[in-house]
């Protein structure tokens, strides 16, 4: 029989590998793969008495599954939440945790700051379902004070930011909206729950995309919903099970295997980070360099306060705007570009052309992306490799500035992931 773990509150890297066992009669030691879309029963009476409530019995892959339970159950341990919810990517939690709650007449107010299609579910999608949605400036509290004068019904807001690293001041946004009787829900992804607890500084529920950091390697999508037992059950479950953002079982898995690293990679790519953020604001081709931990950052107190580390990005802006951006980007040999984030390798993107090209100009001016704005993702490569690429990427520009030419740039196999 498996054992039974100790009564005393485990430490988050015992978690991550022990915390939501979920054997089978086989006694595995790795949590078993259940690649079933369905259920059998032993009688019709068994089904009929599932359906009805009356006994817990798994009937269907999208509305349950014993290693997506297990996957839910690891995750809510090392959150400190009573339950969770996995979907099939970050986008779907947001998703679901949103229009499970919301109805016609409801409003929200949301942080400017956000991920491209969070934006466009509060900009476009909420409204055209009779939703009012209202964007502030996440790090203004008199903006947030302003727009709870009004009955609210939920909160959106994502700190650190995606990409711009802008803080939002957890309990003091938590209390003002509670008073308007909102829910607070906090996109938590570039944190992780290793490095920040939202629930315990007021929210309500927390998302998180577990293609990012939870897998690890870039491998496959996943998303997860966590809050109290009574809004997962009663508000956000029934809409899960029958529109369907079910995460697939294959995929819960691999993102279970991801996890049992995690408090090993997150510390790692956390201190990569605050290094290459130091050298970055050193070199005279970068105009700005943003890392929440950086003495330069406007709310490095509030990120002390709130986050036990600066996270694994680093967002900067290369003088030049967004031709000298693709050069430097372009000349990058170890680094990759692409849009993902979280990974164990390193890799930028430009936002004003990728994830936020869709916010549009005006948008990304106000959230302070221009032209030159860079997001850098460290992974777990050796750092002082990540600093030697980026400094003969940055030195071409110089070249080119001397009349050197276009020496700085070098040829890159084509891929369709860029």
């Amino acid at each position: 029989m498996p054992r039974t773990l100790p009564d005393a509150p485990l430490r988050p890297a015992t978690l991550l590998v022990r915390g939501g066992q979920n054997r089978s009669s086989f006694d595995e030691m790795s949590e078993a793969l259940h690649l079933t879309s369905g259920f059998m029963y032993e009688t019709a009476q068994q089904a009929e008495d599932t359906f009805l409530g009356n006994i817990t019995h798994y009937q269907y892959s999208r509305f349950g599954n014993p290693t997506i339970e297990a996957l839910q159950n690891k995750l809510a341990a090392l959150e400190g939440a009573e339950a969770c919810r996995a979907t099939a990517s970050g986008m779907a939690a947001v998703h679901a945790a949103m229009l499970s709650h919301l109805k016609a007449g409801d409003r929200v107010v949301a942080s400017r700051a956000l991920f491209g299609s969070c934006h466009w579910i509060v900009s476009t999608l909420l409204p055209r379902y009779g939703i009012e949605t209202v964007f502030v400036d996440g790090t203004d509290l008199d903006q947030w004070r302003d727009a709870f004068r009004k009955p609210c019904a939920m909160v959106l807001l994502e700190t650190p930011s995606n990409p711009m690293l802008e803080l939002v001041d957890l309990p003091a946004v938590a209390e003002m909206a509670h008073a308007a009787g909102a829910i607070v829900v906090v996109d938590n992804v570039f944190a992780t729950p290793l490095l920040q607890k939202p629930l315990t500084m007021g929210a309500d529920v927390v998302v998180y995309s577990a293609t990012k950091h939870f897998d690890g390697q870039g491998r496959v999508l996943g998303g997860a919903v966590l809050g109290t037992k009574k809004w997962v059950d009663e508000v956000l479950t029934p809409f899960i099970r029958n529109t369907g953002p079910s995460i697939s079982p294959f995929n819960a898995w691999v993102v279970l295997k991801g996890l049992e690293t995690l408090h090993l990679r997150i510390p790692a790519m956390c201190a990569s980070a605050a290094k290459l953020a130091d050298f970055l604001a050193t070199r005279p081709e970068v105009s700005r360099t943003l890392y929440p931990f950086l003495d330069s950052h406007p709310q490095q107190a509030l990120a002390k306060k709130q986050m036990s580390a600066g996270g694994t990005l680093v967002t900067f802006d290369v003088a030049g705007g967004k031709e000298a951006a693709f050069r430097v980007l372009d000349a990058l040999k170890l680094i990759d570009i692409s849009n993902n984030l979280g990974d164990a390798r390193s890799m930028v993107t430009h936002p004003a052309t990728t994830t936020h090209m869709k916010v549009g100009a005006e948008e990304r001016a106000r959230l302070g992306i221009n032209d030159g704005t860079v997001r850098f993702s460290v992974g777990l490569e050796d750092v002082q490799d990540l600093v030697d690429d980026l400094t003969q990427a940055l030195d071409g520009l110089r070249t080119k500035a001397a009349g050197g030419g276009k020496t700085g740039e070098v040829p890159r196999a084509a891929s369709p992931a860029r």
